[in-house]
């Protein structure tokens, strides 16, 4: 929840050519969203640097030196949004890591030696206060935890005069709580830098002219013009000029894409070079930026199974150290002993390692084009065993090609038929519709002129042209509503539809006109993205179409599938995943259209394609921002990795940690040995977290390289 409060001006501290240092009581407040703060000022026009300074409330800047930026960013700091303080109870905000416990002890250390025993006790007893009321106040209120043993080996090696080794203990522990928080602080920064800030100003057609309106004002469907430099502000389609795009901010591409017209664009990406004019989709909250944001936020908030299981497990194994203790100090008597069994455990690389795991992992998913919901989808991907894909848009690009023109009327040549439905369909804005008229301006066919068109959803467009009524759509539109048979061309339609054509038909003056056949052509990285898959540990692959038996048959083993669903309506999709719920499978289901959705909802993961509904976007556990099959390899990749890593972790520490205490018990390691090894196990299982599964960026260019390669030798053999 954000504060909405008016935020204080900020006066100018310290000023150099092209350095600006601010300050404003606001910048201490513990409130403040740092990066937030950071991303806004690098997001303004000259900004090079930002560094702030929260504990003297100041910020400094370095830029351009240019007047005009200058003023631009003194305008910002006169009225900052409020978004920027945010609840202090916020679950995405970790506090702040505390280095002066650290800075504390060593100078506790440093003092010892040079005070009378009443002064060094006085002095043991203040270091280790917070450690000791931590240990309580964690006692009255969540039982039993690491924090009361840490409580009781500080106590114990204090009340025994062992000051040098409490004071040295708290110093270890301190330096290991801030190491943790901090590596923990930034796995969550890595997460909301993703987080881009969007651009404040956009220009706008209205009434014939381009103006400059706030980007919050935008509504779908206007047309907005972008040039060298800028940031795209919402996700759309070009209708004119052709550029250079960046879309590294969004699907990992680090090359620059070429977009021209008809092409779509999504907000966040940064035009190069040229100048493009878009027609506007989704603005605002809907998005590609904006889901991004949802997701991260999502992300930060949510635990998974695994995190649980881990968390579950380290508290398990506080009671196994206090057992060891007990046991130890029964058959010793020996308080040091007894202090450095205390002082490991086996819960700080468990409860900490694995959501620095997972969120690391999720950010590398978001740099490559994968969006997780939740560590929770992480979770569900990696043990998911059963991938089931719907063919149209997943395993097929989803771009259709026209590849016949059938006139079955003699006063029309295949050319002005495709015209007029080309004339008719540039209304729509549905894949038929937009590769008609792809093959018509190809073909430089000029505009039929006709009425306005009438457009029934999932089923066609009715117009009138010279007086005369035309009609276009699918043949149950044709036949069922318009009453316009197309028997006596059965054997065209047919032939057509063998060879695995979808067909568009065509009425005119209520008798038929022609068909139109189209089709969706197969990835060509298709096979071998699901053969990777099978090696990553998928046992069924499963696919469901529409198409007839013998069409999906044909499909599922040139593929390599297991199984297959044909004639599929779009109701049955979901019974299908049940079904093999049912039997015991993991099920991840792929798809990408508004059908999908009750599909991608009764799947244990649901993975939405690039291009996929809106509906099916919002439904989805884990959304592909990246048209290549090869993103959901990345997504399997990490989730594996990720689990795989999380489990190594747990071995290597219960073994090291089983050491320590072995070490402690046989009394061979002091209380101050057995915190530095059990403190620096913990930072070495934080920083491999860290450092999370490697994509390997390097193979998988080769492997779009590959796909690249197959892409044209594909479309070489079918001439072009």
């Amino acid at each position: 929840m954000i504060i909405q409060e008016s935020l204080p001006t900020i006066e100018l501290a310290h000023e150099l050519p092209e350095r600006l240092r601010l300050r404003a009581p606001w910048l201490a407040d513990r409130r403040l969203d740092r990066l937030a703060l950071e991303a806004a000022l690098l997001s303004l026009g000259g900004v090079r640097n930002v560094r702030l300074n929260p504990y003297a409330g100041s910020v400094a800047i370095q830029y351009d030196g240019q007047v005009h930026h200058r003023q631009t960013i003194l305008a910002w700091f006169q009225r900052p949004p409020p978004a920027i303080l945010a609840e202090p109870t916020s679950p995405a905000r970790r506090p702040d890591p505390d280095l002066l416990r650290v800075f504390g002890a060593l100078a506790g250390l440093a003092l010892l030696p040079m005070l009378s025993p009443p002064l060094r006790r006085g002095l043991t007893y203040a270091v280790i206060a917070p450690t000791v009321w931590e240990g309580a106040r964690t006692l009255s209120q969540k039982g039993l935890k690491i924090e009361v043993l840490d409580s009781l080996a500080v106590s114990l090696a204090a009340a025994r005069g062992k000051y040098f080794t409490a004071v040295g203990t708290q110093g270890l522990l301190a330096l290991g709580a801030y190491l943790e928080q901090r590596t923990a602080r930034h796995a969550d920064d890595l997460l909301r830098h993703l987080l881009k800030p969007m651009p404040v100003q956009a220009w706008v057609e209205r009434e014939g002219a381009l103006v400059q309106i706030p980007c919050s004002e935008l509504q779908a469907g206007d047309q907005i013009e972008v040039g060298p430099g800028d940031m795209i502000p919402i996700d759309g389609k070009v209708i004119g000029g052709n550029a250079a795009v960046n879309q590294a901010s969004v699907t990992g591409e680090n090359l620059a894409v070429r977009k021209e017209t008809g092409d779509r664009v999504l907000s966040g990406t940064v035009l190069e070079a040229g100048r493009l004019r878009i027609r506007a989709t989704r603005v605002g909250a809907e998005t590609t930026t904006a889901r991004i944001a949802r997701f991260i936020e999502n992300a930060l908030q949510q635990q998974s199974q695994t995190q649980t299981l881990a968390e579950k497990l380290a508290d398990q194994r506080v009671y196994l150290t206090l057992g060891t203790g007990a046991l130890v100090y029964a058959a010793t008597r020996d308080l040091d002993r007894l202090a450095s069994v205390f002082l490991v455990d086996y819960a700080c690389s468990l409860k900490l390692g694995t959501p620095v795991a997972i969120k690391s992992a999720m950010y590398q998913g978001a740099k490559h084009g994968v969006l997780f919901r939740g560590s929770s989808a992480l979770d569900s991907l990696a043990q998911a065993d059963t991938f089931v894909f719907d063919k149209t848009g997943t395993l097929t690009s989803g771009l259709l090609e026209v590849t016949d023109v059938f006139s079955l009327d003699a006063d029309w040549d295949e050319k002005r038929l495709l015209a007029l439905v080309a004339s008719i369909e540039e209304h729509a804005t549905h894949p038929v519709a937009d590769a008609v008229v792809k093959q018509a301006r190809q073909q430089h066919l000029g505009h039929i002129e006709h009425e306005d068109v009438d457009y029934l959803v999932a089923h066609g467009l009715t117009t009138q042209t010279q007086g005369r009524r035309v009609a276009i759509g699918s043949r149950h539109f044709l036949e069922t509503h318009k009453h316009i048979s197309f028997a006596a061309h059965e054997d065209y339609i047919t032939a057509l539809e063998q060879s695995g054509k979808t067909l568009l038909y065509v009425a005119l003056e209520q008798r038929p006109l022609g068909l139109i056949g189209l089709r969706d052509s197969l990835r060509p990285e298709a096979k071998t993205v699901l053969t990777q898959l099978r090696q990553s540990g998928a046992r069924r692959l499963v696919l469901l179409t529409g198409d007839r038996r013998d069409k999906a048959e044909a499909l599922a083993r040139e593929l390599g599938m297991d199984e297959v669903h044909a004639e599929c309506p779009p109701e049955g999709k979901a019974a299908a995943v049940e079904q093999l719920r049912a039997q015991g499978a993991k099920v991840a289901f792929v798809g990408d259209g508004v059908n999908d959705a009750p599909a991608l909802i009764a799947a244990d993961v649901g993975i939405a394609m690039p291009r996929g509904a809106d509906l099916a976007r919002a439904t989805a556990d884990i959304v592909l921002l990246d048209e290549h099959l090869q993103t959901l390899l990345a997504a399997r990749t990490l989730s594996v990795g990720t689990l795989r890593l999380i489990r190594n972790h747990f071995h290597i520490s219960t073994g090291v940690n089983t050491a320590v205490i072995a070490g402690a018990a046989f009394g061979l390691l002091s209380p101050v040995w057995s915190a530095l090894l059990h403190n620096g196990m913990t930072l070495g299982v934080l920083l491999n977290s860290m450092a999370g599964v490697s994509l390997k960026a390097d193979r998988l260019e080769a492997f779009k390289d590959k796909l690249d390669t197959l892409k044209a030798a594909y479309q070489s053999g079918r001439g072009g």
